[in-house]
């Protein structure tokens, strides 16, 4: 059996494998920037400039170059001088990384307004100067940085003051800045697993109304055709799904109720004539013919029985609360048919285990259940044989025969409409369903076991009424 897709997981997938490429595109950008405290992310979101803070300090320590006296000094290359063509009011400074001086070829402007470095020697500092390139400062933003810079004279304290962002300032900070993979593998899957269960509870609570119509559906049967899905507070995108499946059930309901409107009528036309017909033929004197043909007359008086009681439990016409005593009533059904059974040549024995069965129902439709089951297990038992109807212990009954019985591939089949092991097997195969539809109708059970030796044993479980449970303790229900 293929397992169907569940949609859940599928929505749940999609959302998540959504989310994953934003994630990750954030995660390096703030990660190279190592701005994930606080602090810092408020810094980036006030001055997008800050990025290029990593690109311009880049450029001024490619600029350092050392004289013969084995002093650094700064002498900007192409790519600062064209930096600072750019930005006429760009500034910096490098400093001596042990002595914290000013080296030569730093901005004089620059380097006075940060004398006390050299005190201090931070490794990292933001700093705002007023009096460079403008008077005051309204937007409490930054101008200038100072920080620790990798270069090829070793670490150099290094200070840009104007710095301004640029598209290739984002592969600068990817190059000093590498990426801790396995932190992004951590990440992934901690965001994976949140955003999967997130997910998972939203769809479920956003699928919960087609859940709903599903529970809905279970409940309706052939005796509830009547019911529909309620469309109150159904979701628009579900409501042609539900008034589409209502019309379905009118289309289905008004078919069901023509066929048993058409079963009910053939029944009832069928029984006058049925009735004259066995009637004549036991005015006949005994012969075989006439054995047979009384035999097939009471097999179609009990189809047709047995028609027109399903219909009537169908359509609500017949009343289940009458008391009914179902060991007497097997045993008076046992006594009737026993001339039947005498003259197609099988014996027929009632068997009780003496406790009283009541169950609550109807009457006729519980006979005619009976009825074709013994009818059914006098064909079925070989000439000579004996056919036993018993009430077990436990208040069930037992139609037994011996002849080939029922393969267990079979045992549910043989209950479905019109149903024949092969088109030789006589009958209509419409007893055994209508049997189980009336049981149905009456919260029993019928079902078939082997019978030890060879044959089928046919077995009714009924609801027992409180009268049965009361007079035996340990009865199930």
């Amino acid at each position: 059996m293929t397992k169907t897709p569940s949609l859940v997981l599928r929505i749940v997938a999609l959302l998540a494998l959504a989310q994953l490429p934003a994630f990750l595109i954030t995660w390096l950008l703030l990660d190279s920037l190592n701005l994930w405290n606080t602090s810092d992310f408020a810094v980036l979101s006030e001055n997008f400039d800050t990025i290029a803070i990593w690109r311009t300090t880049g450029l001024v320590g490619d600029s350092l170059i050392r004289d013969s006296d084995g002093s650094l000094r700064i002498e900007p290359t192409p790519s600062l001088r064209a930096e600072m063509q750019r930005l006429p009011g760009l500034q910096f400074a490098a400093y001596d990384p042990v002595q914290w001086t000013p080296l030569a070829g730093s901005s004089e402007k620059l380097t006075s307004r940060l004398s006390t470095v050299a005190v201090t020697r931070p490794r990292h500092m933001h700093f705002v100067v007023n009096d460079i390139t403008r008077n005051d400062v309204t937007d409490g933003r930054f101008d200038g940085h100072l920080r620790l810079r990798e270069t090829r004279f070793g670490e150099v304290p290094i200070a840009v003051y104007g710095f301004r962002f640029r598209w290739d300032d984002l592969s600068e900070l990817l190059q000093y800045n590498p990426v801790d993979w396995s932190f992004v593998r951590l990440s992934i899957v901690i965001v994976a697993v949140v955003t999967g269960g997130t997910a998972w509870f939203a769809v479920r609570r956003g699928l919960k109304p087609l859940a709903d119509v599903a529970k809905e559906v279970e409940h309706i049967d052939m005796s509830s055709l009547h019911r529909r899905l309620s469309t109150s507070g159904i979701p628009a995108e579900i409501k042609g799904l539900v008034d589409v499946v209502n019309e379905a059930f009118d289309r289905l309901e008004s078919g069901v109720d023509r066929q048993r409107q058409f079963a009910a009528n053939a029944a009832h036309e069928l029984r006058t004539p049925l009735a004259i017909m066995r009637a004549q033929l036991e005015c006949e004197k005994p012969s075989a013919v006439r054995n047979e043909l009384l035999s097939a007359a009471s097999r179609l008086r009990s189809i047709v029985e047995q028609m027109l009681i399903s219909t009537r439990l169908a359509e609500g016409q017949v009343a289940l609360d009458q008391r009914v005593d179902v060991d007497g009533t097997v045993q008076q059904l046992a006594c009737d048919l026993l001339p039947l059974a005498m003259n197609a040549g099988r014996s027929l024995e009632f068997e009780s285990a003496g406790l009283p069965l009541v169950t609550l129902g109807n009457q006729r439709a519980i006979e005619c259940v009976v009825t074709n089951l013994i009818d059914n297990a006098l064909r079925a038992e070989p000439k000579g044989g004996v056919v036993c109807v018993r009430a077990e212990a436990d208040g069930v009954i037992a139609v037994i025969d011996h002849g080939e019985g029922v393969e267990s591939a079979d045992h549910e089949r043989i209950f479905e409409r019109f149903w024949r092991k092969s088109d030789a097997t006589s009958g209509t195969g419409l007893g055994l369903a209508i049997a189980k539809d009336i049981m149905d109708a009456h919260g029993g059970r019928i079902w078939v076991e082997d019978t030890p030796g060879g044959g089928a044993t046919f077995k009714l479980a009924f609801r027992k009424s409180a009268e049965w449970r009361a007079s035996v303790p340990d009865a199930q229900t």
